[in-house]
């Protein structure tokens, strides 16, 4: 008798279905997407792009952990590493995790004194000489 009574005043039951577990839902997929769905994706078309571009004379590291240079790449899934003097191993074109021999990018140049002769704000919080 008060299990029905309580049922009704929740305003739950069979003819009002309660929206808010289907928003929490949406919400939660929405939040695994951008988190998690949307960089594995990025990271793997990088990936594409980074295999797709290596050649000859390259120096990578494969996923196994063997460093090597591109002695041949032709269009093939294969690609022909040196690990040492004639001694050559044919791998995937996918287990390649890496290039090494990229040459860093070269880093913003300091901001030069100013009119007044103070050095530049940003070098005197990250990194410059304590006086």
């Amino acid at each position: 008798m008060l299990i029905s009574e309580a049922w009704a005043q929740s305003g739950g039951g069979a003819g009002s279905p309660d929206f808010s577990f289907l928003i929490m839902i949406v919400l939660l997929f929405v939040v695994m997407y951008f988190f998690m769905i949307r960089p594995q994706q990025r990271r793997a078309r990088e990936h594409r792009e980074m295999v797709a571009n290596v050649k000859r004379n390259d120096k990578v590291l494969t996923n196994g952990g063997l460093i090597g240079k591109i002695t041949k790449a032709g269009e093939g899934p294969e690609i022909e590493l040196e690990i040492a003097p004639d001694v050559k191993v044919s791998v995937d074109r996918n287990a390649i995790q890496g290039i090494l021999n990229k040459k860093p990018e070269a880093a913003p140049k300091p901001a030069a004194n100013d009119a007044k002769g103070q050095k530049s704000i940003l070098k005197g919080l990250f990194g410059g000489k304590k006086s």
